[in-house]
């Protein structure tokens, strides 16, 4: 049973070949607060379906005596000393600004009062 399904009612038409289904893509854009017209949900399944299949593809490749990583290549994290160091003369910062108000950038409201 695929991973879309809720308790032990398979959601996918062929639990072969993963089917999103229109009312999956509204119930994920339902989620995500976005409305969908008729031809992007058809679309949007399409894709969904399309990635959940490529998924799968590589999970069958993975085997259990390889283990998981985060890059192909082995990595390792750089660290320089955590120094302060000065940082911008204020005056010059002031003059940069396109709008200054008490020691602060002055930027228009973006959000309305409530």
């Amino acid at each position: 049973m695929c991973s879309w399904s809720r308790g032990s009612k398979p959601c996918c038409k062929d639990e072969a070949m993963a089917n999103i289904t229109r009312e999956q893509v509204q119930h994920l854009a339902h989620l995500a607060r976005l409305e969908l017209t008729e031809e992007e949900t058809e679309h949007y399944a399409g894709q969904l379906s399309a990635i959940v299949d490529a998924v799968e593809r590589v999970s069958e490749v993975a085997a259990d005596d390889i283990p998981p990583t985060s890059h192909p290549v082995p990595m390792t994290n750089v660290f320089r000393e955590d120094v302060a160091r000065p940082g911008l003369n204020r005056a010059d910062v002031e003059a940069g600004a396109p709008s200054w108000e008490d020691d602060r950038f002055r930027v228009p409201r973006i959000l309305g009062e409530e």
